[in-house]
């Protein structure tokens, strides 16, 4: 059977969903960052804060003391203070990286099976916490207003579920390459527990239109379901939006804009991918149909990225009756103190928001095999458009033979959760993401790239970071064991050669172009990849640190220009990846999404 066409939005659309929340006295310690800036030292910080901090939702594993079961990381950064979790990178001889056999001491990657218990805990966590109030979900769907504030910092945006798109819609944006690890980490994930358990970060140029001028005033005006102040100095407080009127408001504006992918691009790409498996395992429960001959085959994108997607918006699945948000239990906070964070949840009857052990053996798992949703905002199959963008007729898509195939139903799964942030009126935070090569020395490093470029040597990090702020790009500054050097100046018919001539000037000319492109093969005969390079987020003291440790090199960049990134992602293009930093990020566990309540 071939690969049926699925529903596609025709705009930038942010559907209201009923949200899941904490019932805890103090929200603030049951958040965490997002998870890939979560180290193990982390996850013992935030379970010490809390026994039902998130955390164990989203990163869970065995609990501590128990070391025959170690939860893979996919690409989480790299804990300064920790031994490293891979083999020291050292390339071989003929430039090329070191074989399996070299590397024999990096653990392997992680088994669909592994995967699967290890979010089967994750799972069965989140089913016990609705069960016993711990969670509660609110009474009807809304779209969140959330705000982060602190010194210097004020960010406030939409939370809703976002229509996915295909990147050649132009709809949502990627700016950023992925790697496959991570996505079949968080794919595990969100099909074992039908939930998104912590949204992506997006942003639009909204010019201060009607959804921004909204979001202003419900935070200057009501009062916030949530207000939590976490360690980083930052108050976090959500307001709910359930007005149809106002919901439709948002919804008008943004529909003919453009959202940039911030952060979160692996699990945007997650999101495509499950929603593909979920259509293609309830098309499979049905009788087959004739396919279309105007069917649109797959097109090339991110590993295992879905086909493109058709969905009409109507106000139709943004009407909801307006009422209030559901008030937290007196109770709850009772409930989830007496859990150990240490004990498994017992076994017990499946929660109708959370899939059976038995659901989840599939890919899908709290839906009817005709896939029919019983929450009333989510548009069936009569709301679907066809690849003209004219809504078809219910239960059914023409065909150029004059046969038909069933109109795809709009499921949970064809959204994805998602803060929505006007960059126009509150401007993004745009920080650089440092690297790392365990055992290449400094002073090999330093050799090596003396061939290419131009080398200063400084005494101290300070002085090679003042250096390098007032560098012409593309320059790094290259730190470790005894010392820092700044590189300048590259070889123009060196680079010129090793820069790909497909890609457009502004992309070859990003620092994080050259290195990936020049430095790292080139010049030290290696690999951008998950196992020879490691990622150190904003903290230049920290990447030093841990290259000292390693035996390694840090290489030390500066930022991307905002501009910069905006336009390669106009252009259809993609950074290298972890090029950019984005901030301040969402917030994990203000509020959930499960595809059985949303």
């Amino acid at each position: 059977m071939g690969t049926p066409e699925l529903p596609m939005p025709d705009g930038l659309v942010l559907r209201p969903f009923r949200g899941v929340r904490f019932a805890v006295e103090d929200p603030a310690k049951v958040t965490s960052p997002p998870y890939d800036l979560i180290s193990d030292a982390d996850v013992d910080a935030l379970l010490d804060s809390h026994p039902n901090n998130v955390v164990r939702l989203i990163l869970p594993r065995s609990p501590r003391g128990d070391s025959s079961v170690k939860p893979p990381a996919p690409h989480r950064q790299q804990e300064p203070n920790q031994t490293p979790s891979t083999a020291p990178h050292r390339p071989s001889a003929d430039g090329e990286p070191a074989t399996t056999q070299q590397q024999a001491s990096v653990p392997p990657a992680p088994s669909d099976a592994g995967l699967e218990t290890r979010y089967a805990k994750a799972r069965d966590t989140l089913r016990a916490w609705l069960d016993t109030g711990v969670l509660v979900p609110d009474d009807v769907p809304a779209l969140y207003v959330y705000e982060q504030s602190g010194p210097n910092v004020l960010q406030r945006g939409l939370i809703g579920d976002v229509g996915l798109a295909d990147p050649g819609q132009r709809i949502i944006l990627p700016h950023e390459d992925v790697m496959p690890g991570p996505i079949t980490d968080r794919l595990a994930l969100m099909s074992t527990t039908q939930a998104n358990l912590e949204p992506i970060f997006l942003l639009y140029n909204g010019d201060n239109g009607t959804a921004t001028r909204l979001v202003d005033e419900v935070a200057s005006e009501r009062r916030p379901l949530v207000s939590a102040h976490t360690e980083d100095g930052l108050t976090h407080r959500l307001w709910a939006i359930t007005d149809v009127s106002e919901i439709n408001a948002i919804n008008a504006d943004l529909h003919d804009r453009q959202a940039l992918i911030a952060d979160g691009h692996h699990r945007y790409a997650t999101y495509r991918v499950l929603q593909r498996q979920e259509h293609a395992t309830h098309r499979s429960a049905q009788p087959e149909q004739p396919l279309s001959t105007t069917t649109r085959p797959e097109p090339p994108d991110i590993p295992q990225t879905p086909p493109p997607l058709h969905t009409a918006t109507s106000e139709a699945h943004l009407s909801q009756p307006a009422a209030t948000s559901k008030a937290q239990s007196p109770n709850a906070s009772e409930a989830e103190t007496s859990s150990s964070s240490d004990v498994e949840p017992a076994a017990q009857p499946p929660h109708p928001a959370i899939p059976s052990e038995s659901q989840t053996s599939s890919p899908s798992g709290n839906l009817d095999l005709d896939g029919k949703p019983s929450i009333p905002d989510i548009p069936q199959a009569s709301q679907v458009s066809g690849t003209d963008g004219v809504a078809g007729k219910a239960g059914s898509v023409p065909s150029g033979g004059g046969r038909s195939t069933p109109a795809p139903v709009v499921g949970p799964w064809d959204f994805g959760l998602a803060l929505l942030v006007d960059s126009t009126a509150y401007p993004p935070n745009l920080q650089a993401i440092h690297r790392v090569i365990p055992g290449l020395p400094l002073a090999e490093a330093v050799a090596k790239a003396r061939g290419a470029w131009r080398v200063h040597d400084f005494d101290d990090l300070a002085q090679g970071l003042a250096a390098l702020e007032e560098a012409q790009e593309p320059a790094f500054l290259l730190g470790g064991e005894g010392g820092t050097h700044l590189l300048t100046n590259p070889d123009p018919v060196q680079i010129a050669r090793a820069m790909p001539p497909d890609h457009s000037e502004r992309w070859n000319s990003l620092n994080t172009s050259v290195l990936t492109e020049f430095v790292l093969p080139k010049v030290w005969g290696m690999r951008d990849d998950e196992q020879a390079v490691r990622i150190v987020h904003h903290d230049t003291d920290a990447a030093v640190r841990l290259a000292i440790r390693t035996g390694g090199t840090a290489v030390l960049l500066k930022p991307l220009a905002v501009d910069d990134v905006l336009a390669v992602a106009a252009g259809g293009e993609r950074v290298p990846r972890k090029s950019t930093s984005f901030g301040p990020k969402p917030r994990t566990g203000l509020v959930l999404r499960t595809f059985a309540i949303d």
